[in-house]
C-alpha cells in the first residue's frame, strides 16, 4: 500500500470515528461516559492528528492533540 494511501485511510477513519462517536451519543446509543465513546474519540483524534501533521496542517493537528488528551484522561479516570 502506498504511503499516501495509508495516510488517507487513517485520516478518513479519524473523521468517521469522531463523527460516529458524536452520532452515537447524540442519538443516545451510547453514553458520553462509555469506553466505546472515548475510544472512538481518542483513535479518531490521533488519526486526524497524524494526517494533519503529515500534510503540515497544524491547526487541526493541535486541536486533535488536545482532543486526544481529553479522551485519554477520561479513559484513565474510567479504568482507575
Amino acid at each position: 500500500m502506498r504511503n499516501g494511501l495509508f495516510g488517507e485511510i487513517v485520516g478518513w477513519y479519524g473523521a468517521a470515528a469522531i463523527v460516529g462517536a458524536y452520532a452515537l451519543v447524540s442519538f443516545e446509543f451510547v453514553d458520553s461516559g462509555s469506553l466505546l465513546y472515548q475510544l472512538l474519540n481518542v483513535t479518531g483524534a490521533v488519526s486526524i492528528m497524524y494526517i494533519s501533521f503529515k500534510k503540515k496542517a497544524y491547526q487541526p493537528g493541535v486541536i486533535n492533540l488536545i482532543w486526544s488528551i481529553i479522551a485519554l484522561i477520561a479513559i484513565f479516570k474510567m479504568i482507575t
